[in-house]
């Protein structure tokens, strides 16, 4: 068996629409008044307070780009968004900032899932991470994932499948993929959240390295238990890798090496991939323990994190204010209905958040737009 699997056909269908042209305009900062009228909704906390904007993909654009789930998203040099979902015909979307899709595209990513964006030699590159979970026509299906690089044209340069094809797992061991993180040179991190919870460490060819981590046989402070997403943390200079542990509402960290270093407790959260932006930390929340919640359907409890450099919360959009107690965060829950499963959040260059969810009915993103004090 091979180590590159490639989709049963090349072919893509693309829908094109105009309006690019504001892409880099709507990266232009300006503050905000701190004043907001009566009947907007705002969340957050601190200096991260936002403005809700449900509507921020405009009606009438899903008869050409249906979704199912929103589950990840990542702003390139030019302003575009990506995002990957798991429609069976329209698994990548492309917005521009003010919420207008510019195209659709993919077939070939049934169980797509995460994405991540990574620069070589000056020309951009999306590792898509396909579960292999997906759903069609009322049922449910289960098959190996895999991780393909593609260019922004959705052309295909490498894929990554069943880590038992280069010795790395047991022929019985599943490999259900769900993020991936690029170091600065070009290696590639894989987490199996869905499958056998390890990270897969592989060159920028595609050739593994080593797997760390784990769920089974490993302290229980150290278990990735649902390592649901993986990002490189370059804030303290030399750059280490932050795993989420959903379960254990936490994320861990390792070296680039697979040592691990610490953890990082979200108590009440259970917490979606990591994405830094500055000096912050931000994730969306898929669940929380909010028993008013809890009894509904699929327990839409969900909200978003953001921590500072010294990993504490800051701010929980949608989801009570961060209390510490002797230094221990109290649990957090949900505390605004507005997001019902937040999956991913993406930061804009002025500060500004877009929210993806996962099963919360078909809807589009929500835009945060970041409030800042006059002056």
């Amino acid at each position: 068996m091979t180590s590159c699997l490639r989709p049963a056909s090349p072919a893509t269908r693309r829908v094109f629409l105009g309006g690019l042209g504001s892409a880099l305009a709507a990266t232009w900062t300006q503050p905000l008044e701190a004043a907001v009228a009566a009947d907007e909704l705002i969340l957050g906390h601190g200096d991260f307070r936002y403005r809700v904007i449900k509507d921020w993909v405009s009606p009438n654009q899903g008869r050409h780009h249906p979704i199912l789930n929103c589950h990840e998203m990542v702003q390139v040099a030019d302003g575009r968004l990506f995002m990957i979902g798991d429609h069976w015909d329209h698994q990548m979307l492309v917005f521009n900032p003010e919420g207008k899709i510019l195209e659709s595209w993919g077939a070939q990513w049934p169980g797509g899932h995460g994405l991540s964006l990574a620069r070589e030699n000056g020309e951009e590159f999306l590792f898509i991470t396909d579960s292999g979970l997906w759903k069609t026509g009322g049922l449910s299906y289960r098959q190996t994932g895999r991780v393909t690089k593609v260019d922004l044209s959705g052309r295909e340069i490498l894929s990554i499948s069943h880590p038992m094809s280069v010795g790395a797992y047991e022929p019985e061991m599943v490999f259900n993929p769900t993020e991936t993180a690029i170091a600065p040179n070009g290696d590639i991190f894989v987490v199996d959240g869905y499958g056998s919870q390890f990270v897969l460490h592989y060159n920028a060819r595609g050739q593994f390295i080593k797997r760390f981590g784990g769920k089974d046989g490993v302290p229980a402070e150290q278990r990735l238990n649902n390592a649901h997403g993986i990002a490189l943390d370059e804030r303290g200079g030399k750059p280490t890798l932050l795993v989420t542990s959903r379960a254990d509402q936490s994320f861990r960290r390792f070296s680039l090496e697979g040592q691990y270093l610490e953890s990082i407790a979200v108590p009440g959260a259970m917490v979606c991939r990591p994405v830094i932006s500055g000096q912050h930390l931000y994730a969306g929340v898929c669940w929380s323990k909010t028993p008013q919640i809890n009894a509904l359907p699929q327990n839409p409890s969900g909200f978003t994190v953001i921590l500072d450099a010294q990993q504490r919360v800051v701010s929980a959009p949608g989801g009570s204010a961060p209390v510490y107690d002797n230094g221990q965060l109290k649990p957090l829950q949900q505390a605004q209905r507005v997001f019902d499963h937040g999956h991913d959040v993406c930061v804009l260059d002025n500060g500004d958040l877009i929210v993806c969810q996962w099963n919360a009915n078909q809807t589009y993103p929500i835009k945060l737009q970041r409030l800042r004090q006059p002056g």
